[in-house]
């Protein structure tokens, strides 16, 4: 349902988070939605108050009082009696209030296919997309024995299982005996005692009698459409609306006050909004956005545990998100350490210490997760982990996004049951139009500029690409906002939520380092010009305020290409930012770093210089 700004001119949004309850105002100023205030309060999910709403209302207390300052008005309320005023009565209550949850862990889901590089990797996809966090896929092929698998599956008690397998009209001996593995771990849920596991069926439509007669007593069976129905077809989005239905009907009811906080959320009719998971709030946004300007998207949410990777490529506007479990700031510090290893995070490191050093700092990031820098040589070594983390999350999030598996080509069975990708990614930095960063690291950094820096070290963006960040991760609310509102999503998107950094250049190709790579000639907005031809390997930044547009003249040289039709000459608009625009010739994957101490101490500082992302004397 959407509502136009007639009767949409205030708004509050919520994220429940695990630790932190996030509120904010949305309002209809001057012709256009923006938000205008914050507050944030603990969420309240688990003991002693076990009642979500307690932080809800703590949050939108203080935008109450913050309202009240900010419009010198001691009248306005947004709440009465402990619940929202809908729609509001002048000063009183609020046109609609919306909610996103990851408050006790999110949602939790198990996966079951036959093939795990085919059915098993589509069934993570819906699962991943309609904002879980995966924790197992189960496959026929996946070298476990049945008590194995069923250990596993008791001592998960995910908050639902999705089960796939099969093409329609296939054999159904696979698909039957995943599911009396499932019936013989008799699984119980997560979250509430007295209710069956929703276990959700989207394989092989023939086998689902087979299904209900192995599971029906033990758990809560829904079945819906194949998410392959053919083994060229990829069919999610049923399986995601029952996902998004049982995390609303099961898994949210089970949960401390969210029964409650449930019939909150409606829009200025009384029809009620579902809750959104947090991750699947922050894909909708980016599915809008990249829908709305007709562009393709990639974003990151680099957390203390894990680390979140979003896409919108093709002109289907296809989506996928992956979550790098393992992979975070904090409390997964050490195993990004362990995946990346030492050489990789010191290669990024422009100091000369001891590796020790470097161990002891995150072996005490890992124990005091809550700490932040308090030296600018621990900042540099964060960061440097940071591009390490993004870069594993992010050749992940590549192998996962891709074509479908097993399409095209004549397969033995034996070949199929392997566990071989075939694949290829539909991730093409070379036509990605926007880049966007969010988590602490990335939003909070002390410079915009060492933000700059380190989603170009970690991605390698090629050809000509937008950067922005989430200043104060704002997206989960918007995606849940865009179910009653576009434009009041799209606009608060552009105008508050992202700040927007600049533009990166970076023709691809191999040359050798100091020879011309690529001539730009840059006319700015104050009417000068700025021209150079830039040698292979280097970096430079040419400040551009934002909102403003750069008329480019791009040129390179030898075999580098600018964009994926293979230009050698492009005139382009580049749009400024914060940091301003960045013109790089270091080439692409992978990026050439020194191996020898000093020359590739001396090569970092240089390109750091560049990005203006430190202090001078660090850099000496």
């Amino acid at each position: 349902m959407q509502y136009d700004e007639k009767r949409l001119t205030r708004i509050v949004a919520t994220d429940c988070g695990s630790t932190t309850t996030k509120a904010i105002l949305i309002e209809w100023v001057d012709g256009e939605y923006r938000q205008t205030i914050r507050g944030e309060a603990p969420t309240t999910v688990e003991a002693p108050l076990n009642d979500v709403t307690k932080g809800v209302i703590n949050a939108t207390q203080e935008l109450e009082e913050l309202a009240r300052r900010k419009y010198d008005n001691p009248n306005i309320r947004f709440m009465e009696n402990g619940q929202f005023v809908i729609p509001r009565n002048g000063d009183v209550g609020v046109d609609a209030y919306v909610s996103t949850s990851s408050a006790g862990g999110g949602l939790q889901m198990m996966v079951t296919g036959v093939v795990a590089s085919m059915t098993g990797e589509s069934a993570e996809r819906a699962a991943l997309g309609a904002g879980a966090i995966v924790m197992d896929l189960i496959a026929s092929n996946d070298k476990r024995m049945n008590h194995e698998k069923i250990e596993r599956i008791r001592e998960l008690r995910p908050d639902m299982i999705l089960m796939a397998g099969g093409e329609d009209g296939g054999t159904v001996k696979h698909v039957v005996e995943m599911a009396e593995l499932v019936s013989g771990a008799d699984p119980r849920p997560r979250l509430g005692a007295g209710y069956k596991l929703p276990v959700i069926y989207a394989g092989n439509k023939e086998a689902q009698q087979h299904i209900k007669d192995s599971l029906d007593e033990k758990v809560d069976l829904i079945v819906t459409d194949n998410i392959r129905p053919k083994l060229e077809t990829e069919n999610l989005g049923p399986a995601r609306d029952k996902i998004h239905d049982l995390f609303m009907e099961h898994v949210m009811k089970q949960a401390p006050g969210y029964n409650k906080l449930m019939e909150w959320c409606q829009g200025p009719d009384h029809k009620n909004v579902p809750i959104m998971p947090t991750p699947a709030a922050v894909g909708n946004i980016m599915q809008t956005i990249a829908k709305e300007e007709n562009i393709e998207v990639l974003g990151v949410d680099i957390g203390g545990a894990t680390t979140d990777v979003f896409s919108v490529f093709t002109e289907e506007h296809i989506f996928n998100r992956t979550v790098s479990a393992n992979l975070g700031m904090s409390y997964s510090i050490s195993n990004v350490l362990a995946s990346a290893g030492l050489e990789n995070i010191m290669r990024w490191v422009p100091l000369d210490i001891d590796e020790s050093y470097l161990r002891n700092m995150i072996k005490n990031k890992m124990i005091r997760p809550t700490t932040i820098p308090s030296l600018l040589e621990e900042l540099v070594l964060e960061q440097a982990i940071a591009i390490e983390a993004l870069r594993l999350a992010f050749e992940q999030h590549k192998e996962f996004a891709s074509s479908l598996k097993g399409m095209q080509r004549q397969r033995d069975i034996s070949e199929a049951f392997s566990q071989s990708t075939s694949g290829a990614t539909i991730v093409d930095m070379m036509s990605l139009d926007l880049l966007v960063g969010s988590g602490g690291v990335l939003s909070h950094a002390p410079r915009r500029h060492q933000t700059v820096m380190l989603l170009i070290n970690a991605f390698l963006p090629e050809g000509v690409t937008r950067l922005a960040v989430d200043s104060i991760f704002m997206m989960p609310h918007l995606g849940v906002l865009s179910e009653i509102s576009t434009k009041a999503a799209t606009e608060v998107f552009k105008k508050d939520c992202m700040l927007y950094m600049g533009s990166c250049v970076a023709p691809v190709g191999k040359m050798k380092a100091g020879k011309p790579a690529l001539y730009a000639k840059l006319e700015l907005p104050d009417g000068s010009t700025w021209e150079e031809d830039i040698p292979f390997g280097e970096v430079r930044l040419i400040p551009c305020p934002a909102d403003e547009i750069a008329k480019a003249t791009l040129k390179t040289h030898g075999g580098l290409i600018l964009d994926e039709n293979k230009n050698k000459e492009l005139h382009v608009d580049l749009h400024g930012g914060v940091v301003g625009i960045v013109l790089d010739t270091r080439g692409r994957r992978p990026l050439v770093i020194p191996t020898e101490r000093a020359e590739r101490i001396a090569t970092l500082k240089k390109w750091m210089r560049a990005f203006a992302a430190y202090p001078d004397q660090i850099l000496q």
